[in-house]
């Protein structure tokens, strides 16, 4: 149990449970003293207190006093708790989701980000390497302008559900009719949503599965998009290796698509059977080698699997690497609410830090480098996902999703369009709803409330 005084702080404090595995053995509580030229955060782990002071000037507006007081609380916290557990953990007391994002406003603001990470924040030296990875690797990639549009769209349909998966998605062989109704109501929003782009950049086709669609509605998905397409990169993330045949791939070059996701996850059948995802280790290398004819191809590994040892892990990362695929994404697993495996699984793999440090230090080798990354809250071992690239492969849509460096125009249920302010460092959101039929319903609500962010008056 965790008790604040910062009463805004209570969903970060959550992410430190990293700490304790288990989530009712502890009780912490933190309290903050405002002096006029100090702050004074106090924390308490099962009766043990520690107290930290930092300095902070009564000057600055109210919310950049309001940035440090919630910084230093966090800190604070994960000071306390290092020192209790002796536990340290590697990305330090920070716990946003992008933490490039933090190293760029540093960099802005002082030339430099690395004492700040590691002296200050207490990340790793290995994680704060990472991140300059990442920024090095963006490098003609990163392009913050107010006149840059990507384009996002969502098909909310898979062959069958995984355990870990959190996303409301229908199976499409039991779904004909919604997959019908939705396909049109998308295409509509499609076209509608034209009128909001600016200059496209990217366009990315996410899910879900989109090649779950059968034949007609890819069809009439793949035409309407191309009224948009200026020739940009173009992925669609195909997923599932069951579900990509030779005529689909074929219809998505014909259509200009640059780009396909052929995501295992992992090469064990037994794993893959567990998690309940309907193909093979042998159905994967099969759609791979169709992708890799004529496309960029990414793939996704997940670390952290429950059932799965290091061995397995560096069995399915090294087999992929020596397909030499332009992108591959490790994430690492996250028990997410909703997701069938946080219903049953207590506790994360405890390979997981090894995998990822794996990883790494294999893709690294091989000749990738890391050019994307974002942490997510219940992250196994409190790690992260990272995107690694062959020299000059990075993919654009993902730099500038993560880094929120560019309008997002996005399609669909569950769908997150974005309003990027460059000049302002102010981002504006519009949320389509998750559910499928809730989304279908509201269509034309949807429509009006993104051109309302983007600059349409009603």
């Amino acid at each position: 149990m965790i008790d604040s005084d910062l009463k805004y702080l209570e969903p970060e404090f959550r992410e430190q449970i990293a700490f304790f595995p288990e989530p009712d053995g502890y009780n912490v509580r933190h309290r903050f003293t405002e002096k006029p030229d100090r702050l004074i955060n106090t924390v308490t782990i099962n009766g043990k207190t520690y107290a930290y002071g930092n300095l902070v000037g009564a000057d600055g507006d109210g919310a950049e006093r309001k940035r440090l007081i919630k910084r230093y609380a966090k800190l604070s916290l994960y000071k306390a708790m290092a020192q209790y557990t002796g536990v340290k953990l590697p990305w330090g007391a920070l716990t946003g989701v992008r933490p490039t994002k933090l190293a760029y406003s540093e960099l802005k603001r002082t030339g430099e980000f690395r004492e700040f990470f590691t002296d200050v924040m207490k990340v790793s030296e290995k994680k704060t390497e990472l991140v300059a990875q990442v920024i090095e690797n963006q490098k003609g990639i990163y392009d913050e302008s107010a006149d840059n549009s990507d384009l996002f769209v969502f098909v909310p349909f898979c062959p069958s559900r995984c355990r870990y998966c959190s996303f409301i998605t229908a199976e499409s062989d039991n779904s004909p009719l919604v997959m019908d109704a939705y396909t049109d109501i998308l295409v509509k929003e499609i076209r509608e949503s034209a009128r909001f782009i600016k200059k496209l950049r990217s366009i990315y086709v996410g899910g879900g599965t989109p090649v779950a669609l059968d034949d007609r509605n890819l069809e009439k998905l793949l035409h309407a998009i191309d009224g948009i397409n200026s020739g940009v990169e173009y992925t669609v993330e195909a997923g599932r290796p069951d579900r990509i045949t030779a005529d689909n791939l074929k219809r998505l070059k014909a259509h200009g698509v640059t780009r396909v996701c052929v995501n295992p996850q992992t090469l064990s059948d037994e794993t893959l059977k567990r998690i309940g995802r309907n193909h093979t280790a042998a159905d994967f290398f099969a759609a791979y080698g169709l992708a890799a004819k004529d496309f960029s191809v990414n793939v996704d590994l997940i670390a952290g699997l429950d059932g799965e040892t290091a061995a397995d892990f560096k069995n399915t990362l090294d087999k992929v690497a020596e397909l030499s695929p332009d992108n591959v994404t490790v994430h690492s697993l996250c028990y997410k609410k909703g997701a069938k495996l946080a219903e049953s699984e207590k506790k994360f793999n405890p390979y997981a830090a090894e995998m990822v440090e794996y990883s790494q230090d294999a893709l690294a080798r091989a000749g990738y480098g890391a050019y994307y990354l974002y942490r997510q809250k219940y992250a196994a071992g409190n790690l992260e996902n990272a995107g690694f690239t062959l020299k000059g492969k990075a993919c654009v849509y993902n730099v500038d999703a993560m880094e929120e460096i560019s309008d997002c125009v996005a399609c669909g249920a569950n769908g997150i369009s974005k309003r990027v302010n460059v000049k302002d460092n102010l981002i504006t959101r519009y949320g389509s709803p998750k559910d499928v039929k809730t989304y279908m319903a509201k269509a034309d609500e949807i429509i009006k409330g993104k051109g309302e962010i983007f600059g349409e008056k009603a």
